[in-house]
This record gives C-alpha cells, sequence and structure tokens, in this order.
C-alpha cells in the first residue's frame, strides 16, 4: 500500500507518547493499532490514516487510493482551540485527584468518531476488555464491511447488519450481545434518520431515545454519546469509573446512575473530558 508522505499537524496539540496511545487506544475507539515502527495506523467511515509524533510534532499520512482530507483528520482528533479551553474550564486546581489524571495524562482528547459506529462498538463492550472489542470489530468489518483498501475494511452500516441473522454474529463470538446488536440493527434499518435527528438533541434528550434501543442502558448511551456525539457533558460510569467515585471521590454508597449525575454536575459542562483523565489514571495505576 502506498501512502502520501508525511504531513504536519502542528506542535500545538499537546499530544506526547502517553496521551496519544491513551486517546487512540484507551477504551474511546477499537479501530486503532500500533504498528512495530511506532506509528498509528487507524479507520473510520471510509477514512484511514496512519499517525506519529516526532517530538512535539503529530504528523498524518493517509494511502494515494484513499486520501483522506486534512479537515477530517483534524475534526476526528478534535484539534482546535476549544480543547485548551474545556482543560481550563474542569476544576482541578480545586480536586487533586483530576489535577493528577491531567498532569499524567497531558494532551488526551475525545475523539469525533462516526455516532454509528460508536454505538455499534459500545454495544458490544459489556464484560468485554478493549482487545476483545477491537478484536470483534475487526471480525464484524472483515465480514460484513466494504473493502476500502487491499485488506482494510470498513464497519458494516446498520442498514447492513440488520441483513444479518442473529445466529452469524453468534459465531463471530457475540455472544447475547448479537441479540442486541441484531434488534438495534432492524430498529435503525426501519428508522434511517433515527441517528441523524438524535444528534440535533439535546444530551438528556438523546440519551432517553438511546436508551429505548435494545441493550442500551446508561454506560452504552454515554460512551456513545461522549465518543460518537460529541456531547461532553456525559459522564460515562464502568467499573473503573465506579473504583475512582468510591475510593477517590469518597462515594461507595452512590449507584452507578448517581454516579454518573454527580460527575456531571462536579465536571460541569466538560464532564465527559473529566471522565477519561480519570479513566486512564486509575487503568495505570
Amino acid at each position: 500500500m502506498t501512502f502520501t508522505s508525511w504531513r504536519s499537524l502542528g506542535t500545538r496539540t499537546g499530544y506526547t507518547e502517553h496521551s496519544l496511545a491513551e486517546t487512540l487506544n484507551g477504551g474511546q475507539s477499537f479501530r486503532w493499532s500500533l504498528e512495530e515502527n511506532g506509528v498509528w495506523r487507524g479507520t473510520w467511515n471510509r477514512c484511514h490514516v496512519e499517525l506519529r509524533l516526532r517530538g512535539s510534532r503529530l504528523e498524518w499520512r493517509t494511502p494515494e487510493a484513499a486520501k483522506v482530507k486534512r479537515s477530517e483528520v483534524e475534526r476526528y482528533l478534535s484539534l482546535g482551540e476549544s480543547y485548551a479551553v474545556a482543560c481550563e474550564e474542569l476544576p482541578w486546581r480545586s480536586d487533586p485527584v483530576l489535577a493528577r489524571a491531567v498532569e499524567r495524562f497531558r494532551g488526551l482528547r475525545i475523539l469525533r468518531q462516526p455516532f454509528g459506529e460508536t454505538l455499534f462498538a459500545f454495544l458490544l463492550s459489556s464484560a468485554k476488555s478493549i482487545p476483545q472489542i477491537k478484536e470483534l470489530c475487526g471480525k464484524t468489518a472483515q465480514a460484513y464491511g466494504d473493502e476500502i483498501l487491499p485488506g482494510v475494511y470498513a464497519l458494516p452500516t446498520w442498514k447492513r447488519l440488520a441483513e444479518v441473522p442473529e445466529k452469524e454474529l453468534r459465531v463471530l463470538k457475540f455472544g447475547y450481545r448479537a441479540k442486541y446488536v441484531s434488534q438495534t440493527a432492524k430498529v435503525l434499518a426501519e428508522e434511517p434518520d433515527f441517528i441523524e435527528k438524535l444528534q440535533e438533541t439535546s444530551y438528556v434528550e438523546a440519551r432517553s431515545r438511546l436508551m429505548e434501543l435494545p441493550g442500551v442502558g446508561g454506560k452504552v448511551a454515554d460512551c456513545t454519546l461522549l465518543f460518537g456525539g460529541s456531547k461532553l457533558e456525559a459522564f460515562p460510569v464502568d467499573t473503573w469509573i465506579a473504583k475512582v467515585m468510591s475510593e477517590l471521590y469518597g462515594l461507595p454508597d452512590l449507584n452507578l446512575e448517581q454516579m454518573a449525575t454527580f460527575g456531571r454536575i462536579h465536571f460541569g459542562r466538560y464532564a465527559g473530558l473529566a471522565q477519561q483523565f480519570l479513566f486512564s489514571l486509575v487503568r495505570q495505576e
């Protein structure tokens, strides 16, 4: 596969090797891999991109046969001044736990992923590790997605997934999640504008509508809205964040929904960014 030459995205992205790895491989997206030469290779929609850090400079390139616009890469990575604004607004000055996380993972960002792909990945996430989710996404893309480049496959659309028998998804090792993916695919195939309408609504309404889909609880809805819907007030609570809330914030008696509510109130309109800093901190300590 022939690639374009490396091009710079600038030196002000804030990424370090540590925070870039957490952004791409820390539970937001499941379609990135680190190659032996230190290059990150990832796919979203019909985009295939390679990234690398050279000192403080982030560089990118794409296959000659399927070029990606710089603006698409910048949007996906959430590059822009709004990141600095979000970091400044987080309450790290009065919150020593968050301050430690921000300092350790400086540069960590929330990706702007395709909404439908994000929903699919997090429907698979229950009781699965990051490597397992990545494997399921890869198998699904190869089995039912379009080959956008030799050996590179896009995830299938929900319309395509609606045509796949549930038993075939079980063969791919979806387990009980096959039922939820199959049923959700049928709903979205019948309502093709469901996702587009959802993205135009408020966080509260979008979360409520998402939770009407089979297999979508509060955590899956919040992950989808945060990582795929750019609704940064979402505060997903999984076992890692529950541990943070219980042990580091002294809130062991709250249930998961109460922890999510606390997170949105305490961290404010960029609660989702705080969540990802804390998620990375507790996983790495």
